[in-house]
């Protein structure tokens, strides 16, 4: 019984990463409007979670002063709700830890040098 409840929790964790994945995945449709680059290349995503069909998104912008907010969220929410048992979406807004250019992809670095930061 023992060695069930552990291939059940190695199961049940497998799966969450791979809906994480998936989640992610939409994510990286959810473009910066002045910077051209996917939220997730951005390192703007800090922690995903689900329960009982419930995401949530804890997220951070580049800059405390950054007005794009209202439009990432309502992006982030019209992408996820078109996911398979999602049943809604909560943006959580933090700047703790705050953001750093340490946390660009290879990917969104890339994207940056060729515009010239």
């Amino acid at each position: 019984m023992r060695s069930f409840a552990v291939r059940s929790v190695k199961k049940n964790n497998s799966m969450k990463q791979e809906r994480k994945k998936i989640i992610l995945e939409k994510l990286k449709n959810v473009i910066d409007p002045e910077l051209g680059i996917s939220i997730v290349d951005l390192g703007l995503i800090y922690d995903i979670s689900e329960r009982n069909g419930i995401i949530k998104i804890k997220m951070t912008l580049t800059t405390m002063g950054c007005p794009f907010f209202d439009l990432l969220e309502e992006q982030i929410k019209n992408k996820l709700k078109k996911t398979k048992g999602v049943k809604g979406v909560i943006v959580r807004l933090t700047f703790d830890p705050p953001w750093t250019p340490d946390r660009l992809s290879q990917k969104a670095k890339a994207a940056l040098y060729f515009l010239g930061f």
